[in-house]
Parts: structure tokens; sequence; C-alpha cells
């Protein structure tokens, strides 16, 4: 036990040089007090942590309670000798670099030492210089030790993440040498294409690359850069094994390899003059994003139901064909198609049958067409073509007839066959226009004006079609005003009995008094109502002024005069027709008796049930309902049974037939047939001869109306003819004449 020491193996630990810093902890060993006290003073201003020991046994037990850096051991050991201490440590592992310090002067001692691993052999006696400086290095030799060991666990968790990463990246990473051949490539690859990184090692990038995209890859890789742009992307078609899964593309981010960025010589060399040594690249699969990007585009530019080009791709075919046609000083045809009678089979049938009808319409179309020709659906039942090159009008309009042949045939929409027809309107560029929309918008009147004479044909463009056009849009913003400004007005064609030569009925017709254009029949304003949103509060109008009319001429002596008005399909399928027509009567105190409302075939089957129930609602009230134009919609004695149906009124169509008294017209005997089968009234429409009338009487219709009897005439004009009526004789149709 030294002086040193507050017991065995007692610490004796000099001041740390920083406060709550710990210097390395260094194990003192000699038998000899005096040279332990000395070596101990000659350390401890250093920052250590001095332990001391006196034998072999104090100092296998400080070895045993803690870790040394540094153990100055003498050999000469009352107890063991320091030789027999070393072996101990190798043997139990223990840590620390050994200073042995002897006063043995043979060779032995200190190879025995050098044996055991000790750091260095102190003979004794020793300068203080050469004691601090060994004990210095030996502490440094240590500490870069450790510093090595903690950069290469460093290095090898680094390397570890790196494999990691690298192996489990969803991209491709991969080097290439200057030459472009394959120096390194993940595992990612033969998941994605299915080649085994060995096979690829050494190949040449080219083996993979789609050999439409070869020209762009040699750019790319062969681009030398080692500035600030070094970093490039290009998108690249990369080939599957055997076909497998077909081609991928990859969006590959590549970066020139310096040979600085390698390790190699160059450090510090100017920017873009350094030794290149490869390509670093990653592929990042976008062949999903590219074909939903596919789709998505393919969808904002075609039309989903027909697969043809929409609005916004015909605009641009027809302005690059515009382009075209202006550079070679040639003519195209731009054509606006619009479907006759489709709202009716898409109203009868359904909106899944009417798109079935569309598709095959387009179909239709398309086989028409010639190559480099364009055909678009514009949305609804329209569509539009542009026909780019033409030699003259003439291809244009075989074309349209081409279109109207193919659609003579009839559809076939799951057993319902169906025949519809089209307007078509043709604009010329350049002389119809030399914009887009000019020729669309004139191909667009050109359509409206096949429409206006009946439909089923085509029509060029002419200059008088826009003045025309112009009028018709200035009567749709003066018709918006007629209400406000009580424009409107209701006439009235007598209904004759001509057995009797009675007045027994009227049918109600909206005129409208035009304050330029004079007065206007229903036919000229109601189909721009229509399909303005007008039919609604225009009908209300008509409700209220036929029932102010009802009570001037029962007045009048008119009672038992009943009154047939026509009912707008958006009129009846309004969910609150029936509630206005009985307050209607109720607050004008009429008769429901006095009121019937005529209805087309087309409204039956539009929605059959919904109109059974309304109809049978008016039925309960006390009004009757009649057919008009019978024979000319889908007529099916089905609904005849089905509907609460009084009257059935013959089509003037049907009566214009007329020429011979003595003829046989078989649809109207049929008519009447059906009519007296059923018990059902029956009126004549359009009755304007002597002949027609006699036929019509001859065979069983009695009531008719026409212009032989009376034309349409106002409220004031129908109380005249009301009032001169004398119930005392009957004159017969004669007198009724006007």
């Amino acid at each position: 036990m030294t002086a040193h020491s507050s017991g065995a193996g007692a610490a004796l630990q000099a001041p740390a040089g920083q406060p709550g810093e710990a210097g390395p902890c260094i194990l003192l060993v000699d038998d000899e007090p005096r040279l332990l006290s000395s070596l101990y003073e000659l350390l401890r201003g250093r920052d250590y942590q001095l332990f001391t020991a006196s034998c072999g046994a104090e100092a296998l037990q400080q070895l045993e309670q803690r870790r040394f850096e540094l153990i100055l051991l003498d050999l000469r050991l009352p107890d063991m000798s320091g030789h027999e201490i070393m072996d101990h440590m190798n043997r139990a592992g223990i840590d620390g670099d050994v200073i042995v310090m002897s006063g043995e002067v043979g060779i032995e001692a200190a190879i025995g030492a050098l044996k055991r691993g000790a750091y260095d052999y102190l003979r004794k006696p020793y300068s203080r210089e050469e004691l601090l400086k060994t004990v210095d290095n030996a502490l440094q030799k240590r500490k870069l030790a450790r510093d090595n060991a903690r950069i290469a666990a460093r290095l090898e968790d680094s390397e570890r993440m790196y494999r990691y990463l690298v192996d489990g990246s969803p991209d491709i990473i991969y080097t290439l040498s200057p030459d472009g051949r394959i120096s390194f490539v993940n595992d990612r690859v033969e998941q994605l294409l299915g080649f085994r990184r060995e096979e690829l090692l050494g190949q040449h990038y080219s083996m993979l690359v789609h050999d439409e995209d070869l020209e762009r890859a040699r750019y790319a890789f062969k681009e030398r850069r080692l500035d600030e742009r070094a970093s490039r992307d290009v998108e690249l078609r990369l080939k599957c094994r055997n076909g497998s899964g077909g081609d991928r593309t990859f969006s590959n981010t590549l970066m020139v390899i310096g040979a600085a960025g390698v390790g190699a010589a160059g450090i510090g060399a100017p920017p873009g003059q350094g030794e290149l040594s490869g390509t670093y690249g990653v592929a990042r699969d976008i062949t999903d994003r590219k074909r939903a990007e596919e789709v998505i585009s393919y969808q904002a530019y075609h039309d989903i139901l027909t697969d043809l080009p929409n609005r916004m791709l015909f605009k641009d075919r027809l302005g690059l064909a515009v382009i075209q046609a202006k550079r070679k000083l040639s003519e195209l045809a731009v054509m606006f198609i619009d479907l006759d009678r489709f709202k009716l089979v898409n109203d009868t049938l359904g909106h899944v049958k009417g798109d079935e009808l569309l598709q095959q319409v387009a179909q239709r179309l398309k086989d028409c067409l010639r190559r480099g020709d364009t055909l678009a659906r514009q949305g609804g039942d329209e569509f539009t073509i542009v026909l780019p090159e033409l030699r003259d009008r003439e291809d244009a309009k075989a074309i349209a007839d081409k279109f109207l042949e193919s659609l003579q045939q009839p559809f076939d929409l799951g057993g319902n066959q169906v025949h519809i027809s089209a307007s078509i309107g043709i604009a010329i560029y350049p002389g119809d226009g030399e914009s887009i929309d000019e020729l669309l918008r004139h191909a667009d009147i050109a359509m409206y004006q096949v429409k206006a004479l009946g439909k089923n044909g085509h029509s060029f463009y002419h200059n008088s079609m826009l003045d025309a056009s112009h009028q018709k849009i200035a009567l749709e913003q003066s018709l918006r005003k007629a209400l406000e400004l009580n424009q409107l007005e209701m006439y009235y064609q007598p209904q004759v009995d001509v057995a009797t030569g009675r007045i027994i009925g009227a049918e109600g017709l909206m005129r409208w008094n035009h304050p330029q254009r004079g007065l206007l029949s229903a036919g000229e304003f109601l189909p721009f109502a229509e399909e303005n949103g007008l039919m609604l509060p225009i009908s209300d109008w008509m409700l209220g002024a036929l029932c102010r009319d009802l009570l001037r001429w029962n007045a009048a002596g008119g009672e038992d005069i009943r009154l047939s008005l026509n009912v707008s399909p958006q009129y009846l399928d309004r969910g609150d027709f029936f509630e206005k027509m009985r307050g209607a009567l109720i607050r004008y105190g009429i008769s429901p008796a006095q009121i019937e409302v005529e209805i087309t075939e087309n409204i039956c089957i539009r929605n059959p049930q919904y109109a059974i129930e309304q109809l049978n609602k008016l039925c309960q009230l006390g009004v009757s309902v009649a057919i008009d134009d019978f024979g000319t919609g889908y007529s099916s004695l089905s609904y005849l049974h089905r509907f609460p149906i009084h009257t059935i009124k013959i089509d003037q169509s049907f009566v214009k037939e007329i020429h011979d008294e003595h003829g046989h017209f078989p649809v109207i005997l049929a008519i009447i047939s059906i009519a007296r089968g059923l018990g059902l009234h029956l009126i004549a429409e359009g009755v304007e001869t002597e002949v027609q009338a006699r036929y019509l009487q001859a065979n069983g219709c009695s009531t008719m109306q026409g212009y032989l009897y009376h034309r349409p005439i106002s409220l004031g004009s129908f109380i005249a003819v009301l009032q001169a009526q004398n119930p005392a004789q009957a004159g017969g149709a004669a007198a009724l004449r006007a």
C-alpha cells in the first residue's frame, strides 16, 4: 500500500481539465512506494484519472473493477511478475495499453513484454520527458484507434443502409461506364424488366432502350457536363425480357460522374474540365402514370358515349384544316347534323335506348366518310363534320346524301324498330366564312333552315338565311315581352254539328298581336316558346284567358258549347296542372263539363302511367279528354283502352286527301270505325270543301271544324256568331258558312 492510497486499490485522481469532463484512466503499478509516489506526482498535473497498486493482487483487483486506457506496469512485484499480469489481461480480454517499466538489463524481459502486447518498454531509470512522451503517444494512439473504429462502424452502417436503400428502391438505380456499358444496377431491374442484374452488367445500355427512343438516349447519355447543369431528365421506353408486359416508360434522371466523385485524381479541377468517369442514373417507372395521362387526355378530347372527337378536338382539327386550305387555296366543308325525332325516341324508349341509337348513328355516319374527314359529336343529338380538300360543292352534297340514305334503314334497339332522319346544314370555306366560329354558326343556321322546311334533308348556307336567323332571334326576344305587354289573345274556331247546323263547341287557338308583324298564329311562335322555356307561363296565361272568355260567351247564351284547349306536353308533365285547372274553374265559376282538354298521342307514350294519373284526375273533376291529330303519331288501340279518352279528332292531313265523295279512304274509315266501336265522340279537323263534308257525314262523322264553316275568330266575333245563331231554325251547315 502506498502513501497515496487511502486503502487497497484506492484512486488518486488529478483535477479534471474541464468541469464535468473525466480524463483517461491510468493505473500505476509499482511495489516501491517512493517510485510509485514520484510517478503519481509526475502525472498528476495532467487531465488524467490516476489509480495506484503496489502489488499484483491489487493491480488485478483494479483491472476487474474498471476499464483503464493505460497501465504503467513494473515487472518485479512481490506476489507475481508483470508478465503474469499481462497474461491474465490477455486471457480475460481486458483492454488497455501497457507500458512496462523495469530495471532489468536483460533483453529477455523486454522481449517477453512486447510479445504479450506491451505498447512500450521503459528501462529504469527513465527521464521525465521520455515517460510523458510515451504516455501521450500511447493515449493518442488509443484515441485514433477509437475514432477509426467509430468511422468504420459508421461506414459499415452507411454501406448497409445504402445497400438497403438501393436494392429496396422502387426505382432502377444504375451506373454506366464512359463507353455506355452498365457497371452497376440494383435488384429492382429484375422486378420491372425481368432481367437479372448479373446478365446486364457489362452490357451496353442500348440493349434495354426501345428502338424508337435510341436516338434520344444517345443524345442524353453522350452529353457530358460537369457544371451546375450536370443533372438532366429524359423519358425513355425500356424493353422487358422476352416482351413480357410490353415496353414500359421510365423517367431517367442522369448525372455525369466526375473523377473526383469516385475518389480519383482531379479534385479541384475547373467546372467542365474534370475527367469523366461515367454516368449515374435513376430510372423511375412512370408507365401507369403515362397511361393514365393518355386516358385522361383522350377523354378530354373525345365523347365517351360514341368515342368520337368532342367539340374541343373538332375545333382544333377544323382550325388545322382551315390553315391548310388557306395555304393550298382550296375549299373545305363544315356540316352541322341534327337528328330528327330523336327526342321522341329518347322520351318513349328511355335514355339507355337513346344512347344506343346515338352509337349506331355515329357508326353509320363514320362509314360514309372519306379518309381524312372528321366526325365529332357536339352534344345531345348534334354532330359536326369537317370535309377538307373539296373539289367542289358536289363532294359535300354527295356525302350529305350518303348520310341521309344510311339513316333511312331502321335501327334495331332491343327489338324495337326505330326510324329517324337528319337535318344537315353545310357551310363552305372560304365563301361562307373564314373562321371556325363563322363556319360552325353558318352551318347551324343552314341546318335550322332544313328543319323549318320539313326536316330530312340538307341545305347549303346562304346569306339570306342569316337575315331569317336574326328575325328568329328578334322574335324570341319580343316573345318574352308579349306576356308583359298583353299582346297575346285567344281566337276560337267553331265546331259544327252538320246535322243540325248548330255550333256545339269551339277550339281555343292562341294568337300574338305582334307590333310589327301583325297577327301571328300559334305555329309561328309556340315552337320558340317551347325551346326557350316559355310554355309554362304562356300556358298559365292561356288557362286564365279561356276562363275569362268563357264567362263572356256564357253570358251571350253559349252555356251548352264545349271549349277545347290544347295542352302542351310540358304543361301536362308539370305536377300542378290539375290543381291549376281546378283552381281556375272554381275562381271563375266555370262548369268542368264545358272544358275538353286536347292532348296528342305522343303525350300518352312519353310517360304512360303518369299521364293516366293526370287525365283520370281531370275526368273525376268533370273535364273531358280528346286525342288531337289522331293517326299521325304512334297510334295504339291499347292507349284508347287504358286512357280516359272521350273524343277522337281526325287530323286534317287525312281530310285533305278526300277529293271524291264516292271514293275509298281507308284510314278515315278506320278511325271512324274505332270511334264508333269505342263509343267515342268524333270531330274532323280542316274541313274545307263540300266534298269532304259530304264524305265524312255519309260515313258517320257529323261534327266538323274548318274553313268551310268558320276560320278562327276573335272572342267578339265568336260571341256575335253565337248571338246570331237561331236555335229554332235548322237551316243546315250552309247557313253557318263564313
